[in-house]
Parts: C-alpha cells; structure tokens; sequence
C-alpha cells in the first residue's frame, strides 16, 4: 500500500524535495550545548533507533559506513547503506588524518552489508552531513538512502563509498560547537517478502 501512494504522490506532482533542515537542543543528553542537526528526506519508512553519543570530551573525526553489495537481477532487492558509524577523537591530543586511539558509536543498522574503513578528516571534526537518497521507486526496487558526506571544520569534504543513486539533499546546518558528538538513525526493518530499504534518514548531534 505504501509504495501505491507513494506512486500517486509521485505522479500528481504532490512528493516532496529533499530539501528541508532544522536544528534543535536534546534535554536527554548530559553534554553541553547539544543540538541535533535534523532533515527530512522523501522517504519516511521505519523507526528511529536509540542515540549513541561520542564519550565526554571526545568529538567525531571520522566515519565509515555499512554497505551492501548492490546487485542487479530483476527480483533483486538492494538496501544500499544500511548503517553509520562516528569515530570520536579528544581533539586536545591533537588532529591528524589517522588516529590510533578512538572511539565509535553508531545507532541502529540495517540486517544487511559490511563495514568500510574509516575515512578521517584530514584536520579539523565534523561539523555538517548531507545524504544522498532516493525517492520511492513506486513498484520498483527501493533504496532509499544510499550514501553521505560529511563537512570537516579544517575545510575538507568527506564523501562515503556509497551508491550514485537517488539525489543529494541540501547541506544540514552547521554545528555551532566543537563539532558532531553523537548519532540516530531511522532504519526499515526486514520486510520479509516486501521490499527492504534499511537506512532511510539520520540525524547528527553537536557538541561544544
């Protein structure tokens, strides 16, 4: 039913741009000046997992991804990124482009894939995210989201090794502290005989 009208929204003009942003403070999290950097993608499906944030006095550096190989038969069914993970640094020891000694927090994935390295700003922490997604394909495979980048604070871009399906959405905000702390991400679970697409949005906390 879902992907009926999500074909409807399609054809009569109605489905919605990846284009809208928000940022906004999370009392839960016992960190200072926390702020979630919030967008909102085409697709909607699945649940938002549980927040893992970056130990005190650490911030992310770095990340790597969960992808599935894509496959290309008629009944395939891809998932594209499954999942994300955030390796967090204590920016006080220093910043480099390789870290001996980090820590990683991820929020829920996707049943499918395996984890790529870890890509490391060359100087600086992350400070800003954008995905690449892919609208509902009506009664055709989807994927929903499939790669992302990341801002650093040295000025280098960060891109995953995802897929070149779907569209970039626009830039989230950019984090007004130190840098992103922590993570959550919204996952589809297994749909059995239905059409899986795992990760379908995520959000970035920051820190000062």
């Amino acid at each position: 039913m879902r992907r009926f009208i999500s074909l409807l929204l399609v054809i009569i003009g109605l489905h919605v741009s990846i284009q809208t942003y928000i940022m906004h403070s999370d009392p839960e999290i016992s960190r200072k000046n926390r702020w979630w950097l919030v967008m909102f993608y085409p697709t909607n499906w699945g649940s938002w997992g549980f927040k893992d944030v970056c130990p005190n006095g650490t911030y992310a550096a770095g990340f790597s991804l969960k992808l599935e190989e894509l496959s290309y038969g008629f009944w395939d069914d891809n998932t594209a990124l499954n999942g994300i993970r955030l390796h967090c640094v204590d920016p006080s020891k220093g910043l480099s482009n390789s870290y001996e000694n980090y820590a990683s927090v991820q929020s829920e994935v996707g049943s499918w894939g395996e984890w790529t390295k870890i890509k490391w700003c060359r100087s600086g922490l992350l400070t800003a995210f954008q995905l690449r997604v892919e609208a509902s394909q009506g009664i055709e495979d989807d994927t929903a989201a499939n790669n992302i980048r990341f801002k650093c604070s040295g000025g280098s871009v960060l891109e995953g090794d995802g897929t070149a399906w779907g569209n970039w959405g626009s830039w989230s905000l950019t984090c007004e502290g130190k840098g992103i702390c922590g993570i959550r991400t919204q996952i589809e679970e297994p749909q059995g005989m239905g059409d899986d697409t795992a990760l379908n949005n995520a959000r970035m906390l920051c820190c000062d």
